[in-house]
């Protein structure tokens, strides 16, 4: 448990220098999947990225918000 938190505190002291409190929560989940994954090799890692990306599609319009279905605000200004 000590290892985690030297790594925790030296990733925010010395690679993410200014943490705003809000934000903490990212830090403290990046720093836990790291800590969880730092035996799982470049094989593993691969075979989780297709696991998750399997039967999920980013087209380019929703990547760059020009997406008009993601867009809300665009059916009230009548642009539909």
């Amino acid at each position: 448990m000590e290892n985690f938190w030297s790594l925790l505190k030296r990733g925010l002291h010395g690679t993410y220098i200014s943490v705003e409190p809000y934000h903490l929560f990212r830090y403290l989940d990046e720093q836990a999947f790291r800590y969880n994954q730092r035996r799982a090799t470049d094989a593993d890692r691969f075979v989780e990225l297709c696991y998750n990306v399997t039967g999920r599609r980013l087209t380019w319009n929703q990547l760059t918000g020009k997406d008009d279905t993601s867009r809300p605000d665009r059916e009230e200004a009548g642009d539909v």
